[in-house]
This record gives C-alpha cells, structure tokens and sequence, in this order.
C-alpha cells in the first residue's frame, strides 16, 4: 500500500502540527532553499535562457522536456505534465508524502520543526513515532547484550558503525518490546499494524516438538499462559535478534530485519525475518540504506546492489556509500526506477550460492530491460560481507575490475564449455536473449562481434540467432526505442503529436511570432524535406490550433532567446529519427502480413524497403552517438 501523497494526506496536516507552524517552517525552508539548489542536487541541469532544463527523471525521454524557473521558485514536465515546487520535487522524486518531504528539506535548510505532542498526532505520524520508539529500545537493549556487541564485532562491525546505521537488539523474550511499547501509551493494535507483535487467538500456544535448551525461548513454549474467553495474545514478533532498521528516504524507519544469534539458531528459525508489509513498508518500493547511500550514488554515478543486511552495512563501512541491499526480495521495477534517477550504472554483487546467482539473474534482466549499463562483481566468498571483513584490498579490486554482465558471462561461459557445440548451444541460450534487452543497437552491435571474435563464431550466425529471438518488428531494433520510451505520457495534442514533435512545431511559431524569419524558413524548408510538402502543412495546421499552449512552451524552453543551432539540428534529428522508426513498423507490420499470406515478391519488396529505413535510421543514430 502506497504512504498517501500530498493531495490526499492535507486532512491529516493539521492533526500532525499547527498550522501557524507548519506555515512559518515551510515559508523558512523555501526562504534557504532555491528551486535550482534542490533540484539540481538529484539530477544535472543546464542553462535554457532565464530557466534551465534537464531530461525528466519521472518519465523516459530523449529530449530535455523538464523546465525549472528560478523566477518562479517551481518546475514543470511538458512531457509528463507534472510541476510543483520543492515540496512537490522531492515528495515525487524520494516517493514520500509531505510531511516525509518537509523533514528532508528542513535538515538540509537547517530549520528546526517543533514537536508535537503525540496526543494530536495523525494515525501515520503515531506508526513512525512508534517505530521510533521502538528503534530506541533496542539499541538500549544492545547496550545491555554483551553476546549480541561480540558477534557484531565477529562480524566486523565498529562501534560508529553500530551507531550511524542505528543497531539493535530484540531480548529473547515473549513481550519484552510490548510491555515497553504498553508503557509508552501505544496499543498492541497499532503495533501489529507496523509488525512489532503478533496475535494469537483462543488457541493456546502449541507446544515445541524440540528440546529447550537453557536460555533459549522457542517460538513456540509449553510454558505459554491460558487464555480467557475471547482474549487475544499479543506476543514480541523479534526475539533474540540483531536488530537492522528499515528506513525510507527520508531516514525515517518503517520496519526492520533480524538476525538470529548464532548461539540461538537451531536450524529452524530463519537465519533473517524481516517486518511484513504494513501501511509504512511497501517491499517493492524499499531499497535498504537508499536514504543514505542516494547522495553517493549521484557523485559516483554507479550504485552497488547487494543482498544483505551485513553485505550493505560493511560496504558503507568501506568506504562504498553508492551501496543498497535488496534484503533478500526479488529486485522490482519501482526499486530500479529509484535508482535508474541517479545512475544508469548499476553493479552487482549477490552472493555466489545458487539463491544469490538466481536473484542475480534476474535482476540482470530486469536492469537490462530498463536500459540500465549493468556490471558484475566476481566474488570468490559466499558474500560480499565476508571479503570485505577478511580481505577489503580484494574487495577493492573486483569493485574496480567489475564487468559488464555480457563480457562476464562471456568469460563464465568460455570457461565451463569446453566442446564447440555446447559452447555455441550456451552462447545462444544464455548471451543472445541478454544482448536483445541492451538498450541501443550500436550496443548489441559491440557485444555480437565481441561474442563472435571470441567464441570462434561466425558473426553472421549469431546475427541469424539474434534476429530469431524477435518477432518481425523488434528486427531493426525497435523493440529498443519501445524500452527507451517507456513511461512516455500519453499525448493529450493527438496522435501526430509526440513530445519531439510538439517541441519543434512550437519553435517554429515562436520563431514565427517573434519575426525571426531566418530561423522560421530554416525549420520549415527542414519539416517539409522530413514529412514531405503535404504533409508538413497538415501537421502545420494541426498545431495552430494549439498555438497558445506551444508558445507557452517555447517561451519556457528559450525565453527571449532563439534556440541555438546545435539545439535546433538536436531536435530535428530526433524528429526525422521518430519519423523514420514510425515508417519501418508501418512495413514491418505489412512484412508481417505479406509473410502470412505467403506473398513472396511483396515481402521481398517490402523486406529491401525494410533495410532501406534501417539503414537510414541507424545513420542517423551513429550521427547521435558521436556526439
């Protein structure tokens, strides 16, 4: 369940602070903070006249359609449609609600937020208050646990570390934490909504098949108490555990994962169990340590995924900050979206046991899919954790010898085969479906003749392999310009009318409304060559009846100025790109049907006009590239 945006969570506002209060913290935060400064400590912006101007990092776009005004103090996505101000950013950009974003901005702007008394508190505020307190008792509890501080510093943990990343300990006892939790003035039902607890009903406990062995509690005890009629048994859900806190991005917890003590792991509890999902932790979206590792992963541009609670503490102890943790779920779309903002780089470094090579291979497909430049760590250990602990100069060095995953394979796979046949059987199982999800044909084009040089392949088999793993469609690579436009907002100006489009058409009349005939003659000599002479003067007339909106647009995008040649050619080429991979799905599409009509010389014919466009294409997108 999604923490309510903005929009749906202002009823609760004035039960969290007062109002008085609430307004003069906001008017003080946007006093320190300037729309630029914010916004352009997530994502890199560039000067566009009196504005400046940045690919949107809520949709997948091409060209720049994100505008920030200094002189207005906000943002807006011509793309997406989505604007607001600094509030607005970071509640979207972080995915948290308003009061998560006020907390962000108000540490960064140095503005202390006055507490509120618990009494008047919103439901949700009183969960993270909650989860706070309990965070609290742990640690004190860690402080009492003598066993718990050994195995820690077994691991290799320092005292700061324990302290910066909040550690703790759950007593091996049945209602420690809710006794504590009672006397703080909380209910066993608000803390089973956040998974602190859990409830029997009018059974009994049943009682341990094993042995109990002196100080330890089973999950399960003869020594249970009777219940009344009715009553419900509200019991610790962490017992005997080390304690790691979930936060989100704003630093608040909303659940934690627990390690057993060695001493108390008898094999049958689950050597981690992590809070379930609850109105504040949503496991698809939560990417453990995002909150502190998000600033690095910008600087360094790369994050490091790891599995573990362990792996992602020590990493950050080592010095690698850009490191989050999956904690053992199957990597999710909203997680790489979250990192996808800052970095395209994504490495990765599972454990080398058969659960952490499957998780692995799917996070490599997903992250492949999403266009992201994936890399492999080679790990000798189990995991990440233990090199690093026994040996941090190794852990440098397969860091900075990381892999892209296709070359890594590629060695992998070169390695285990030794016979030619099951060699090229491997390649084509295993490498050629990876190659398909690389974002660019120029990419699939590298690693085809970097498979062939290698392997002892012909390249032109390989090509014969790859294109069978597409329908006809997807053969010139369009299944590529699909994944990269994915997210696209629909377009509300009609089907002739794409975000690059509607860029160029409001150029054209801004140049028209400013008198800038050079400019205006330019751009329509370039459209009627790119849609041909009617065609341009349908589409022509179309957007003129958008005409106060796309000068609207053009005035955001320049300003007083004129766009500078270089954008101008920029986004013509875009254009002419878009315009072209409409043109060969329309005779794919009719390739497709001559096939199934078995219309040999119309497939032949359409099959040269088929070459010809991706040739074209393809010319027009090396011209991108090398620039």
């Amino acid at each position: 369940m999604k923490r309510p945006r903005s929009a749906t969570f202002s009823k609760d506002i004035a039960s969290i602070a007062n109002p008085a209060i609430m307004s003069t913290s906001v008017e003080q935060i946007k006093e320190r903070l300037g729309i630029v400064d914010v916004v352009s400590s997530y994502i890199h912006l560039t000067k566009a006249g009196s504005s400046y101007k940045a690919t949107c990092p809520f949709h997948n776009e091409k060209t720049p359609s994100f505008f920030v005004s200094p002189a207005r103090n906000s943002f807006y996505c011509f793309g997406c449609q989505k604007g607001g101000d600094i509030f607005s950013f970071v509640q979207e950009f972080e995915g948290l609600d308003f009061v998560g974003a006020l907390r962000v901005l108000a540490s960064r702007a140095g503005v202390e937020l006055k507490r509120v008394d618990p009494k008047v508190q919103s439901q949700f505020a009183r969960l993270y208050l909650l989860l706070e307190k309990a965070t609290r008792f742990f640690e004190e509890q860690l402080e009492k646990n003598s066993e718990a501080r050994a195995y820690l510093a077994v691991r290799g943990l320092t005292p700061d570390t324990v302290r910066a990343w909040r550690l703790g300990f759950a007593p091996n006892e049945w209602r420690r934490l809710l006794e504590h939790l009672e006397k703080e003035g909380f209910k066993p039902e608000e803390m089973e909504k956040v998974g602190l607890v859990k409830r029997k009903g009018l059974e009994t406990f049943p009682r341990s098949s094993g042995k109990m062995r002196e100080g330890v509690v089973p999950l399960t005890t003869p020594h249970s108490p009777p219940l009344k009629g009715g009553e419900a048994r509200y019991y610790d859900a962490f017992r005997g555990r080390v304690m790691f806190p979930i936060r989100d991005g704003a630093g608040r917890v909303i659940g934690f994962s627990g390690r057993i003590l060695p001493k108390l792991d008898d094999g049958t509890l689950g050597k981690y169990i992590n809070s379930p999902e609850t109105v504040l932790f949503n496991k698809s979206e939560t990417l453990h340590g995002f909150d502190k590792a998000k600033l690095a992963i910008r600087q360094k541009d790369a994050a490091i995924l790891v599995e573990g609670q362990m792996d992602l503490t020590l990493a950050h102890q080592a010095g690698y900050e850009n490191t989050v943790a999956s904690s053992g779920t199957a990597l999710t779309e909203r997680q790489l979206q979250k990192l996808k903002r800052l970095s395209e780089n994504l490495l990765l470094a599972f454990d080398s046991d058969s659960a952490g090579l499957r998780a692995s291979e799917r996070a490599i497909r997903l992250a492949l899919s999403f266009g992201m430049n994936v890399k492999v760590i080679a790990l000798k250990e189990k995991d990440p954790a233990e090199l690093i602990q026994r040996e941090p100069k190794e852990w440098k060095r397969v860091v900075s010898e990381a892999k892209h995953v296709i070359d890594f394979l590629l060695d992998a796979l070169l390695a285990s085969a030794k016979e030619s046949r099951e060699r090229a059987l491997a390649i084509e199982k295993q490498l050629l479906p990876l190659a398909r999800l690389l974002p660019s044909s120029v990419e699939q084009s590298h690693f085809l003749k970097v498979i062939a040089e290698r392997s002892g392949l012909r390249e032109e088999s390989l090509w014969e392999a790859f294109k069978k793993l597409s329908p006809a469609s997807e053969r010139f690579g369009l299944a590529s310009e699909k994944r990269a436009n994915l997210g696209e907002a629909k377009n509300p100006m009609g089907k002739h009318s794409s975000a690059v489009a509607r860029r160029v058409f409001a150029t054209l009349l801004h140049s028209e409304e400013r008198k800038e005939q050079a400019v205006f003659e330019r751009l329509a000599g370039e459209l009627a060559r790119i849609f041909g002479k009617d065609e341009f003067e349908k589409r022509r007339s179309e957007h003129a009846a958008l005409r106060e909106p796309l000068l609207a647009e053009a005035e955001a995008l320049y300003g007083d100025a004129t766009p500078s040649v270089r954008e101008e050619a920029e986004l013509l080429r875009h254009l002419e790109e878009e315009e072209l991979a409409a043109k060969l799905q329309a005779v794919m599409d009719k390739l497709a049907q001559s096939e199934r009509a078995q219309d040999k010389q119309e497939s032949e014919k359409l099959l040269r006009e088929a070459k010809s466009l991706s040739e074209r294409l393809a010319a027009l997108k090396s011209v991108r590239f090398s620039h």
